[in-house]
C-alpha cells in the first residue's frame, strides 16, 4: 500500500474516533428535555412553550390546550408573543388549583384582547415555567430575551409572576434592564416596584415595569382606613411577622408597622421563623407561645405578615386557645387569597367555636378583587342617593369606579359562559371568589390595550419593545383600562393610582363549611378614585 495511503487511513481512523468521542459526549451530556424548549432541571420541567404542554401538571392541561387553540387561530395574522411566568408545577393540589385559574384567567383575557377585527397586534401566549419560588428564572429569561430579539417571536411582554421573592425580582428586574416589558398582575411587594417620585421625574429602578395590584403598604392603608378606630388603636393591635427571607412578608410587615396609631402603647411585635412558603416545620408550637402572650394583652386585632399557610395554622391556634372567650380579628395581605382553599371542615369549626356564639377568630385580609364588590357597593350608594334625592340618578351621576369595573365583570361572566357553550373546556368552571382569574385576565387586556394604542402603520410593522413600555403611563384618563378588579389608572411609574382592594372575611358558618364574605372597598388613598381616573399631582 503507498504511504500517502498508509498516512490517509490513519487521518481517517482518528477522525472516526474523535468523531465518535464527540458523539458519546454529546449523548452523554444532552439537555435532559420534558419537551421541545423545555428543559429537565431536576424533577421540575422549566422552560417556554405556547403548544399545549402542561409542564406535568394534570390540572393546566385542558387550560394550556385551550391556548394552544387560541394561538393556532390566530396564525397567519399580525401578532406580537406574550408570555405567561409562574410557577407550574407544585406537590400541591391546592397550588395546581391555583395555578389553574391563573392560566383560566390569561387565557380568557387573551380572547377578549383579541376580539375585533382589523386591530392588529393579536396575542400569541405562552406559558414561561420558572420552577418552584422562581429557582430557574435565569433559565427561563435567557429565553425569553433570545424570543424578544427574535423576529419570528416577536416577545413584546411579560406577565404572570404572582410571587414577591428575591428570585422575582431579579427576574423582573433583568428583563427591563433589556427593555422588555413587564406587567407583573399578582406581585404585591413594595420592593418590585418604581417609585413615582415627583411626576415621574425620578429615574425609574425598573424601566418598563407596570403593575395592576396595590402594593402591601397600599393595601395596609387601605385596611387601616377601612377598619377605623379599630385598626389604630394603639393597645388593641398588635404584630405578628415572620422572619425568613421572603419580600412579601418583609414588606407586609413594614407596612403594617408604618400605620399610624394613637393611644396608650399596645404589645411590641411578636416574630415567628417559617421554614419556606409551603413548610410549616415548628410554627405551631412557636404560634402557642405567641396565641398565649396575645391572650394575656389587651389586643384583639392582629396584623399578621406570613404566607397563606402560616396564616390558616396561627388562626387555628388562636382559636383553640380560647382567650376567656374573646373575639379575635386577624387582618393579613393578598396572598391570603388563597386561603379559602386550604381550609376543610374540621378548620372551619375550630374557628367557629361553640355553637351559637359568635366566632373565635376572623380572617379579614385585603383581596385585588371579589366578584361581589361592585353590585354590593353599587347597591348599598343607590340607597344613599335615594334617601337625599327624589329622582334616579342620570348616568353622568352614576360612580364610575363602581359602575364600569362592574361592567367588566358582567363582560367576564358573559365570556366565561360562552366559552362554556362552545364545549372549550378549561378544566374547570373559572372560580373568581379567590380573585386570581380575575386579576390575570385584567392584566392580558391591559396588555392587549396598550399594544393597540401604540400600533401605527401598516398592520405588519408591529410595536417595538420601548413602544410598549412607555405606553404604561398612558393607560390613564380617558385611555383607562376598566378591569373587571377596579380601573386601572397607571402613573408615571406604572403603578396603579388609588387602586381599590376588596376587604374579604372568612365567615365559619353555624353548620357546615365557611364562605367568603365580601365587607367593603377600601382606598389608599382613603376616598375614592377621582372622575375619569385622572391622575393628580403629587403638588
Amino acid at each position: 500500500m503507498p504511504r500517502w495511503k498508509k498516512i490517509l487511513y490513519i487521518v481517517l481512523g482518528v477522525l472516526g474516533v474523535i468523531a465518535l468521542g464527540l458523539a458519546i459526549c454529546y449523548w452523554l451530556n444532552r439537555p435532559d428535555t420534558c419537551h421541545q424548549g423545555v428543559e429537565r432541571i431536576d424533577d421540575e420541567c422549566v422552560g417556554v412553550s405556547g403548544d399545549g404542554y402542561d409542564f406535568d401538571t394534570p390540572e393546566i392541561r385542558d387550560v394550556a390546550r385551550a391556548i394552544a387553540r387560541e394561538n393556532k387561530a390566530i396564525a397567519g395574522q399580525p401578532q406580537v408573543t406574550v408570555a405567561m411566568m409562574l410557577p407550574l408545577q407544585s406537590g400541591s393540589p391546592a397550588l395546581r388549583r391555583q395555578m389553574r385559574s391563573d392560566l383560566q384567567g390569561a387565557y380568557l383575557g387573551q380572547l377578549e384582547a383579541n376580539e375585533g377585527e382589523g386591530e392588529p397586534p393579536k396575542i400569541r401566549l405562552v406559558l414561561a415555567n420558572p420552577g418552584r419560588d422562581y429557582d430557574h428564572q435565569s433559565t427561563v429569561v435567557d429565553t425569553l430575551l433570545r424570543m424578544a430579539d427574535s423576529s419570528e417571536d416577536r416577545l413584546r411582554a411579560v406577565t404572570g409572576f404572582n410571587l414577591s421573592l428575591d428570585a422575582t425580582r431579579e427576574a423582573v428586574e433583568r428583563l427591563t434592564a433589556h427593555q422588555v416589558p413587564v406587567l407583573a398582575s399578582r406581585i404585591t411587594g413594595d420592593q418590585i416596584a418604581n417609585d413615582d417620585g415627583t411626576d415621574g421625574l425620578t429615574k425609574l429602578r425598573y424601566p418598563g415595569l407596570a403593575r395592576i395590584i396595590p402594593t402591601n403598604y397600599e393595601a395596609a392603608q387601605a385596611l387601616a382606613d377601612f377598619n377605623g378606630e379599630r385598626g389604630r388603636e394603639n393597645r388593641r393591635t398588635v404584630l405578628v411577622y415572620d422572619t425568613r427571607p421572603d419580600s412579601y412578608d418583609e414588606s407586609l410587615a413594614k407596612a403594617f408597622s408604618g400605620i399610624k396609631e394613637k393611644g396608650p402603647a399596645g404589645p411590641a411585635a411578636m416574630p415567628f421563623a417559617s421554614p419556606g412558603i409551603d413548610t410549616a416545620g415548628s410554627t405551631g408550637n412557636q404560634f402557642t407561645q405567641i396565641a398565649n402572650n396575645i391572650c394575656d394583652s389587651e389586643a384583639d386585632t392582629v396584623y399578621f405578615a406570613g404566607r397563606t399557610l402560616h396564616l390558616r395554622i396561627f388562626a387555628l391556634k388562636l382559636a383553640e386557645m380560647g382567650c376567656e372567650n374573646r373575639h379575635y380579628t386577624i387582618i393579613s395581605g393578598s396572598d391570603a387569597a388563597s386561603l379559602l382553599e386550604d381550609m376543610s371542615a374540621k378548620d372551619w369549626a375550630q374557628l367557629r367555636g361553640g355553637a351559637g356564639g359568635q366566632p373565635k377568630v376572623t380572617v379579614q385580609y385585603a383581596a385585588p378583587g371579589h366578584p361581589a364588590a361592585w353590585s354590593t357597593e353599587l347597591a348599598t350608594w343607590r340607597e344613599k342617593w335615594d334617601a337625599t334625592h327624589d329622582r334616579a340618578p342620570t348616568e353622568a351621576e352614576l360612580p364610575q369606579y363602581l359602575t364600569e369595573p362592574k361592567a367588566a365583570l358582567d363582560s367576564l361572566n358573559k365570556l366565561i359562559k360562552a366559552t362554556h357553550d362552545k364545549g372549550i373546556d378549561l378544566g374547570s368552571t373559572p372560580n373568581l371568589l379567590d380573585s386570581r382569574t380575575m386579576l390575570v385576565h385584567d392584566g392580558l387586556v391591559t396588555i392587549g390595550t396598550a399594544l393597540h394604542q401604540v400600533q401605527s402603520g401598516g398592520a405588519e410593522k408591529v410595536p417595538s419593545l420601548a413602544d410598549v413600555g412607555r405606553e404604561w403611563p398612558q393607560l390613564q384618563s380617558r385611555h383607562r383600562v376598566r378591569g373587571t378588579s377596579g380601573l386601572i389608572c397607571l402613573t408615571s411609574g406604572g403603578n396603579p393610582y388609588d387602586k381599590p382592594v376588596a376587604v374579604v372575611e372568612l365567615e365559619p358558618g353555624q353548620k357546615g363549611l365557611g364562605k367568603l364574605r365580601f365587607v367593603g372597598l377600601g382606598w389608599p388613598t382613603g376616598h375614592e378614585q377621582p372622575k375619569n381616573c385622572v391622575i393628580p399631582s403629587h403638588t
